[in-house]
């Protein structure tokens, strides 16, 4: 299965931090993918770094559509408040619903997604 990789992995990637084993296995298996909201959120802090060949090589990986579902955005708003899954913020809803509609699994290390998974069929890597 691929796995759509979340900013705040590869933020922790960078940094030579998190699980990075987990992250090159994922490359050298050709099972990473993004989205155009991941790039949104890593692109900038890049661009002002001057890491060209990185912004580069994260543009190449495999960007799965970003189609996005307002009334499932909000249905998943209700499911978060109902469980007391509190401060998930949209673009968080937005990857959720990207993965979900993708038949991708999400690597994150943010805790709400798996808070949510319990109650959606999000799969997390």
């Amino acid at each position: 299965m691929k796995v759509l990789v979340d900013s705040s992995v590869w933020v922790a990637y960078f940094r030579g931090t998190g699980n990075l084993s987990t992250v090159d296995l994922l490359i050298e298996e050709n099972l990473v993918v993004t989205n155009d909201l991941i790039l949104a959120e890593l692109t900038p802090p890049l661009f002002v770094r001057g890491e060209r060949k990185l912004i580069t090589l994260l543009k190449n990986i495999e960007c799965s559509p970003l189609v996005i579902d307002w009334e499932e955005i909000i249905n998943l708003q209700v499911i978060c408040i109902r469980n007391g899954i509190n401060k998930v913020g949209l673009p968080d809803l937005i990857i959720a619903q990207n993965a979900m509609q993708n038949d991708l699994a999400l690597f994150s290390l943010d805790k709400h997604f798996a808070l949510l998974s319990k109650r959606v069929p999000l799969n997390i890597q």
